[in-house]
């Protein structure tokens, strides 16, 4: 059986050729277009628009203002050979753009359990992101990108067409990437991936365009040198770091490069100093 109604009763638009089936929670200011297939377990927010072709499945919520384009599938079943059709979430925010033949799996029992995206994140054609991955708020991630199952990327990150990220890495706030970078170590925040496993300096443009001033760039920039430009290692890098700078920014990267579990990127030998920014 299937319905086109709100659960309010109010009238929906719904394509003819449109299957909404019964349980699904479609409001009634949304639009389904033609040949789109919402499950019994979906959950639309307000104002969530469907162009065509979609598919929406699994246990999936998301709050409003979502848009789909046409062949994108949201919350179908992970490709993990242990899942055994347990109901694991997919979870969306507000204003997100799903661009076409987008793949969003859903979580598993032996990850999180859910896979989740952020507000106000732009995902481009044919990206797919592999369950149990968090991606936070207001996030790029362009054509072809790729995040195998439990990646992490945290705020206002940007990675380029047909970056490849290994699973469980994660990818620090405001972050950037070069299209074609294969990522298997994490990426500290606000740095700027160029290569497999390489960053080559912060993402300068990035952090002018957040609103960072011109001296907290500096002092990013200042930690970058210290954990790739000197003779220090990690460890003493971070030591020096936490020392010299106060601002919250630091104390992140400082957090996050301690809590990594797989290594974080080299650093190219190239670059601009923190003088000339």
């Amino acid at each position: 059986m299937y319905v086109s109604l709100a659960p309010e009763g109010k009238s929906v638009s719904v394509h003819p050729t449109a299957i909404v089936a019964e349980g699904a929670v479609v409001p009634a200011s949304c639009t389904v277009g033609p040949f789109c297939t919402i499950g019994p377990n979906v959950v639309l927010g307000d104002e969530c628009v469907l162009v065509s072709h979609v598919v929406l499945d699994g246990h999936t919520t998301m709050g409003r203002g979502n848009r789909f384009f046409p062949f994108s599938n949201v919350g179908i079943e992970p490709q993990d050979l242990k899942y055994k059709g347990e109901p694991t979430r997919c979870e969306l925010g507000d204003n997100n753009t799903i661009r076409e033949c987008v793949t969003i799996s859903r979580g598993t029992v032996g990850g999180a359990g859910v896979t989740k995206i952020g507000s106000n994140c732009l995902i481009m054609a044919y990206t797919h992101i592999g369950h149990d991955s968090q991606v936070g708020n207001g996030c790029i991630l362009a054509n072809g990108t790729t995040l195998a199952g439990h990646v992490h990327v945290e705020d206002g990150v940007f990675l380029g067409g047909a970056t490849v990220v290994h699973q469980h890495t994660r990818i620090g706030r405001l972050a950037i990437s070069r299209g074609g970078t294969r990522l298997g170590k994490d990426v500290p925040p606000f740095f700027m991936a160029t290569d497999t496993n390489l960053v080559a300096g912060i993402n300068r443009i990035g952090l002018r365009r957040a609103g960072f001033s011109h001296d907290l760039r500096r002092a990013i920039q200042a930690a970058f040198d210290l954990l790739y430009r000197s003779d220090l290692n990690v460890t003493q890098a971070l030591n020096e770091i936490e020392q010299k700078f106060r601002q919250p920014e630091i104390a992140h990267l400082i957090a996050f490069i301690r809590s990594t579990k797989r290594g974080i990127c080299k650093g190219e030998r190239t670059g601009r100093s923190v003088d000339e920014d």
